[in-house]
């Protein structure tokens, strides 16, 4: 199993994005579906899910939050923990469609968590059509970002259908922790008397540099304060003119892309594979708000820029989140790329990005109630969220079934739509997200979404 590496806190930023749930709009779960090429042995599933969750600490941890807030919630090992509960097998629905399967996965998707038990759901579907079957996994945002994600589950994957190598002897379940109302808020004392020695011992380092360098220290903090100011504005109102309801509900679409040829158009662009999908969705978009006889110059767009590196633990969020207006005025595809390209560099640049963290500490010291009406105000406004995540490169294998493909689905969280990309072997994968509030015709959205990608492949 790969080396991965868990923290036993909530960081800030996973804090805040558990909080601000107390607004169901503003909920953060992560589906992905796998599509195999037929059913997992269930036996060997169980037993690697069993293995998995006793060398995984997230499988088997709660999150506990300490009195009055005194520090970011604490995970805890689950003394109730129960395998049978996050891990299901079901049969398929319907004639076992890719359309009953989406149908399933959605609602499952809509459901919050139990919070008294570890964040995450696994639902093996059997009975698709062709002998197929899938696994929607279900994961709260502040056990891991997509990255993490995808680390975690292929630790519980195999390379080859039948592997000959030993696993070894079943490890023991990690012992179940138990933290009296005193215990957790002693505890998160003491975290936040470590945290802040550490933020004191930089502050005297700032302020050192500062003393040295007066001038360029008053233009980076205009710099910073400007930028603070662009990334916290508040954004009541989409920009788009038929996107605007919101709902508790969801509606899951999907769509497949050939990887070299997403590449090879972008390359003719001078652009990277993210310029390519985003400059699909962008062109989705255009000729859906065309389909509906609008024209906007702009649509608001969220998008989540991976800050993970070797050091980072698995769990949690190793993200910044960006929001930004994109031009719908760009119909050659090449300039469309290029447009999105710059965009990104810009948000990428924005200094206020390296205080996510300590601004995310400052929000959680707020009232619950502020923090999310403060965080509505950001995030009903977003007509869109992409985000990009890496798959496995290779053929995996769950338990003698072959991974055929890896839909993910992202949070809206106030969005009209989420589109994410995961990419597989010779393939991209789109989850497509949307609200059916603000999309009521979600065959037209897709097939804009395809006519996007249309426009982006013809340059290859």
């Amino acid at each position: 199993m790969a080396d991965l590496r868990f923290t036993d806190r909530m960081s800030d930023t996973d804090a805040l994005m558990w909080g601000i749930e107390k607004d169901p709009l503003l909920r953060s779960t992560i589906v992905a579906i796998a599509v195999l090429d037929r059913a997992p042995d269930r036996a060997r599933l169980t037993e690697r899910i069993d293995r998995a969750s006793r060398l995984i600490p997230r499988l088997r941890q709660r999150a506990v939050q300490p009195t009055m807030s005194v520090a970011p919630p604490r995970w805890v090992f689950d003394a109730n923990f129960d395998l049978n509960y996050h891990l299901r097998f079901l049969n398929a629905s319907g004639a076992g469609t890719m359309r009953d399967l989406l149908d399933l996965a959605a609602p499952i998707g809509m459901q919050g968590f139990d919070r008294a038990r570890p964040l995450w759901e696994f639902f093996v579907i059997e009975g698709l059509e062709g002998g197929r079957a899938a696994m929607i996994q279900k994961v709260h945002h502040a056990v891991t970002d997509g990255v993490g994600g995808v680390e975690i589950a292929l630790s519980m994957l195999d390379l080859e259908r039948e592997p000959t190598a030993e696993l070894g002897p079943m490890p023991e379940a990690p012992a179940a922790e138990h933290f009296s109302p005193v215990d957790l808020i002693s505890d998160g004392l003491a975290h936040e008397a470590r945290r802040q020695r550490g933020i004191a011992s930089r502050f005297v380092g700032e302020v050192v540099n500062a003393a040295r360098h007066p001038q360029a220290t008053a233009s980076m903090a205009s710099d910073v304060a400007a930028s603070l100011l662009r990334v916290l504005a508040p954004a009541f109102d989409p920009l788009s003119p038929i996107m605007t309801g919101r709902s508790l509900s969801a509606r899951y679409d999907h769509l497949a892309i050939s990887l070299p040829a997403l590449k090879a158009a972008a390359k003719v662009a001078g652009c990277k594979l993210n310029d390519a999908f985003v400059g699909g969705v962008v062109g989705g978009l255009r000729s859906y708000h065309a389909h509906h006889g609008t024209d906007p110059a702009e649509l608001r767009m969220a998008m989540p820029i991976s800050i993970r590196d070797a050091s980072a633990d698995s769990g949690g969020n190793h993200f910044v989140p960006t929001r930004f207006a994109v031009p719908m005025t760009f119909a050659d595809p090449v300039e469309r790329m290029g447009a999105i390209r710059a965009l990104v560099a810009e948000q990428r640049a924005e200094p206020a990005l390296a205080f996510t963290a300590p601004i995310a500490g400052i929000l959680n010291r707020l009232p619950t109630q502020v923090t999310t009406q403060l965080f509505g105000s950001m995030l009903k406004g977003v007509d869109f969220t992409t985000s990009n995540v890496p798959g496995a490169p290779m053929d995996v294998f769950m338990a003698g079934a072959r991974v055929e493909s890896q839909f993910p689905f992202g949070p809206l969280s106030g969005a009209a739509a989420n589109i994410t990309l995961m990419s597989g072997p010779d393939d991209v994968f789109l989850g497509v997200n949307t609200d059916p509030a603000a999309v009521p015709d979600p065959d037209v959205f897709v097939g804009c979404l395809q006519e996007g990608f249309d426009e982006i492949l013809k340059l290859a």
